[in-house]
């Protein structure tokens, strides 16, 4: 049986357009709002959701995801909870694929075993754990698919070609390229080294890349849809929750920010292979 995350990347090369992967924290700025948030994104064109998974030490994340890690902490927000949001989800959508994004040691401390049979049955598709390279595949990525959840890996710009087969080897679901030598939101990618980067990957892999850190708006990610199978965006996101908080609570607007800047980078995606044609 094929899995949700192998579905949508089929169906989108057909439609020949990027999967738009949507990065959440998931607790941000609370529960009941983040509930909604997360209910609120395949209706605004989300193809994949990230929920991240709050940790107070995220070190590959830049200040604003930091920001929401710590709301969602301090709101109270636990692995527990986050998994129970999922199966909140998938009692109406029963096939957007949800990756969990994040670092080894609350996975660690929740139990590894007890987590990932706790993940599957909650209807998580795979995961991302920032923090765990090729080497320590034994601590998660083999125990991950080995219950059918996808492990996907990151590469970088400094990930040469001696480095990538290692990342590659026993990835799944889709690669993540991160497109800027640094944290998430730092800086904007180069469409042209991206390209690059892409092919360069193509070359060695059939897996689905989605490229992020940095695709703050639609003219960047429909600059990047043109170029890679999937855009991801997470901070200009979370830092939309930011800009709708009322005293560092959730508004009125909260949930409908969140759901506008996904139409419009959705409507970008759809939008870039034309775009890419006509520059051609």
């Amino acid at each position: 049986m094929t899995s949700r995350l192998d579905r949508c990347f089929t169906k989108l090369a057909v439609e020949r357009r990027p999967a738009l992967v949507t990065y959440i924290m998931a607790g941000d700025p609370e529960a009941q709002t983040s509930q909604k948030m997360l209910e609120s994104l395949p209706g605004a064109g989300a193809d994949v959701i990230e929920l991240g998974m709050p940790f107070t030490d995220p070190m590959a994340d830049g200040p604003a995801i930091q920001a929401a890690g710590l709301r969602a902490l301090k709101g109270g927000q636990t692995l527990r909870k986050t998994l129970a949001m999922v199966a909140d989800l998938r009692k109406t959508d029963a096939e957007t694929p949800v990756v969990l994004m994040g670092y080894f040691n609350p996975i660690y401390v929740y139990g590894v075993e007890s987590f990932l049979s706790d993940a599957k049955i909650a209807g998580v598709d795979g995961l991302i754990v920032v923090d765990c390279p090729p080497e320590e595949d034994d601590e998660i990525g083999a125990p991950a698919r080995k219950v059918g959840l996808a492990f996907i890996r990151l590469a970088t710009p400094t990930t040469d070609d001696a480095r990538l087969p290692a990342v590659l080897m026993n990835s799944s679901g889709f690669l993540y390229y991160v497109s800027i030598a640094g944290i998430t939101g730092s800086a904007a990618p180069d469409p042209s080294k991206v390209r690059e980067a892409v092919a360069r990957i193509k070359r060695q892999t059939a897996l689905p890349v989605a490229v992020g850190f940095g695709v703050k708006d639609a003219s960047s990610a429909a600059a990047i849809g043109a170029l890679a199978d999937g855009v991801a965006v997470g901070t200009a996101l979370v830092e939309a929750v930011r800009k709708s908080l009322n005293e560092g609570k959730a508004s009125a607007a909260t949930v409908p920010a969140v759901a506008e800047l996904v139409k419009s980078l959705a409507g970008a995606c759809r939008a870039s292979r034309g775009s890419e044609r006509a520059r051609r």
